[in-house]
């Protein structure tokens, strides 16, 4: 059987399950469960701490996982990423005083608290730039005012945990992350490729809508301008003589635009339907 990991709380535990069931995977239905068998796909399930998963996977224990990018990188694993998953987006920051630092040439000689030191490490490495970092497990904000740093750097969503607590971030985003699809260097490709096509297939489920529409025959190439598709779109003569239906998949976040613009154009009965599940 194919083994992966799953996150088993956080951010990501939620998403990553809801995305293994579009894909028509089996999951767990008790957040105690620590594995789950899919026999019918011939895949077992594992939940782990998100931060360990790329570990699990690095070594081969496991054939692939789903983790955050930011985890990944900070795991130092022999893991790769193999796909975005569209779910999990944040921005890891530094924060600190106001009157601290403006840039990151700023932080020479500070001492720099965080959850990620792998990533902070490595970001102070390609810039040159000598200051200590402080590894600490969570609530990393309170470590400036216990002395402990001068600066923070962690993951920054909205900013207001940080405001709470009297700090401000300041320079360049030292890494976006999400939720992504990691395996082994040197796995078998070809255990994967199904696993990863329905995930590929979920993405594009969810960016897309079946977008159908009556036009007349003269108008169809301005038409299909605007509704060009995957590939390219079904274009079917109507019963009505001069008409033709149309078929084409159609970006979800532009629908409603492209379909006042048909509109305008002349087509009619207009629809859009969901797709649940493709294959592109």
């Amino acid at each position: 059987m194919l083994k992966i990991a799953v996150p088993n709380k956080g951010a990501l535990s939620e998403s990553a399950s809801g995305m293994l069931r579009e894909a028509g995977y089996a999951q767990r239905s008790d957040s105690k469960q620590l594995t789950k068998i899919d026999p019918d796909n011939e895949v077992e399930f594992f939940y782990l701490r998100p931060r360990d998963i790329a570990l699990y996977v690095g070594e081969g224990t496991l054939d692939a996982g789903i983790t955050g990018r930011d985890l990944l990188l900070d795991s130092h694993a022999m893991a790769t990423e193999a796909l975005q998953l569209g779910f999990g987006h944040s921005k890891f920051r530094f924060a600190a005083r106001p009157g601290t630092a403006e840039k990151v040439e700023d932080l020479t000689g500070k001492r720099i608290a965080t959850s990620y030191d792998g990533v902070v490490k490595r970001y102070l490495a390609a810039r040159d730039i000598d200051a200590s970092v402080v590894r600490l497990d969570g609530a990393v904000e309170t470590s400036i005012q216990l002395g402990v740093a001068d600066v923070i750097a962690d993951v920054v969503e909205t900013g207001s945990t940080l405001r709470n607590a009297g700090l401000e971030v300041f320079g360049e985003v030292i890494l976006e992350s999400e939720g992504v699809m990691i395996t082994r260097e040197g796995a078998d490709p070809g255990a994967l490729e199904v696993f990863t096509r329905r995930l590929q297939g979920v993405l594009v489920a969810r960016a897309y809508v079946m977008m159908d529409y009556d036009i007349r025959a003269e108008k169809v190439e301005q038409a299909i301008a605007l509704t060009p598709g995957i590939e390219s779109p079904t274009v079917s003569p109507l019963h009505r003589e001069g008409w033709v239906a149309v078929r084409s998949m159609v970006q979800r976040a532009t629908a409603q635009r492209v379909m006042d613009e048909l509109y305008a154009l002349g087509a009619r009965a207009i629809l859009t339907t969901d797709i649940h599940a493709c294959r592109i």
